[in-house]
């Protein structure tokens, strides 16, 4: 690493005012930083000087991520085999570790993709801006694959990578600005732009051999998502035809957006941001008390497919709750705010799904609605406070 030190310092002349790389400037800096702890300090304004940073917490999300990412990997190597006979739809009699390398390779394309469309845009604004690369896209770019389709074509992903990163975030001044979630706008901007490829009962498999890995599906082959047949009063089934059960839901053996279905993985991720103290467990329980509170009130409406509490297991309902509903910059920021802004969350999306059976997820359009709303809620309670302080003040007197 000494080395390394030494020959970014010997190089950097090159790329500062003057230097005949100056246009890469940005992209310089910002991999220098990505490498090591920068060595300069605020030089103006009222900063608080902690070992935090933001390179720091977009790192422990990401590694917060890797359990539903590996999980989601093999989970598309599995559901091809199952959907191409070459399985059985129990997936715990055996491991395949070729259903793994599937999923790596097909996935590999995607968060390719999305890092090189969503940083180029990055650096091109830092640049032209000359301001300095933040990290925030380090967490955007690897969520961005993990809730799409796994069939979502390159183009589409790329079109809806840069959409998010230029109209939800640099339009608004960049990372630390944006008002709404940018990994979930990029889901919005395939759901209305193309439905077809994102719909509930589009093919939520990988359909194509790789390399010799995995089977060519059959011509006109679907699958749709759980949560599609339990809005046509279906149970829940798998790429076979077969039904789920709920160590398929706690597990993610089943169709569905690539990070999304294990909610075991995904506590384990939950469990690294809270022991981090990065993501807030009242915005995190908020949104399923919220979902549990809805379920109750219309528990009377809802299909007899399945049981109350299979739809805190299915969809995005999970992953929403503890790396979307907990974005720092888009949720509340009021302790008491978190609990209202959760709350609204959870009860959100199980009304939107109950409601609206044409779009049975709901989290995506939840949250988006709630980050909208999150700085009215934390105004309100901060004059709350103040109104609180104030009649004290006055009683005092």
């Amino acid at each position: 690493m000494k080395f390394l030190r030494n020959y970014l310092n010997k190089v950097k002349p090159n790329f500062e005012e003057g230097g005949k790389l100056h246009a890469f400037r940005s992209l310089f800096d910002g991999f220098e930083t990505f490498l090591f702890v920068p060595d300069e300090t605020s030089k103006s304004g009222v900063n608080i000087h902690d070992a935090i940073d933001s390179k720091r917490i977009m790192s422990l999300v990401v590694i917060a991520l890797m359990p539903a990412l590996l999980v989601g990997m093999y989970n598309i190597g599995l559901q091809n085999a199952i959907a191409n006979g070459a399985a059985a739809t129990t997936p715990f009699d055996s491991f395949d570790f070729s259903y793994f390398v599937y999923g790596l390779l097909v996935m590999l394309p995607k968060i390719a993709v999305s890092y090189i469309v969503g940083l180029g845009i990055e650096f091109t604004v830092a640049q032209w801006k000359n301001e300095e690369i933040h990290e925030g896209f380090l967490v955007s770019g690897i969520i961005i694959p993990m809730i799409v389709p796994v069939g979502c074509p390159l183009w589409i992903l790329a079109l809806a990578t840069a959409f998010a990163v230029i109209f939800a975030k640099e339009v608004f001044g960049g990372t630390g600005m944006n008002i709404v979630n940018v990994a979930l706008i990029a889901r919005a901007f395939i759901f209305f732009a193309y439905p077809s490829v994102i719909s509930g009962d589009s093919v939520w498999v990988a359909t194509e051999s790789i390399f010799g890995l995995g089977a060519n599906a059959v011509d006109g082959y679907t699958c749709a998502t759980a949560l599609q047949h339990v809005a046509n009063d279906i149970a829940p089934m798998g790429a076979a035809g077969a039904e789920l059960g709920v160590c398929d839901m706690l597990f993610g053996f089943m169709p569905g957006s690539i990070g999304e279905t294990s909610v075991v993985a995904i506590a384990i991720g939950a469990a690294i941001l809270l022991l981090t103290g990065v993501a807030s467990w009242k915005t995190m329980l908020s949104v399923f008390v919220g979902g549990i509170a809805m379920l109750f009130v219309f528990a009377d409406k809802l299909p007899e497919a399945m049981p109350l509490w299979h739809h805190l297991l299915l969809g995005g309902f999970c992953f929403g709750a503890v790396f979307m509903a907990t974005d720092p910059v888009t949720s509340a920021r009021t302790e008491c705010g978190k609990y209202i802004y959760g709350f609204g969350i959870g009860a959100m999306t199980i009304l939107i799904r109950v409601l609206n059976p044409g779009y049975p997820e709901g989290m995506m359009l939840a949250i988006l609605l709630m980050n909208v709303t999150a700085p009215f809620i934390d105004y309100c309670v901060v004059q709350s406070n103040v109104k609180a302080r104030a009649k004290r003040l006055t009683k005092k007197n």
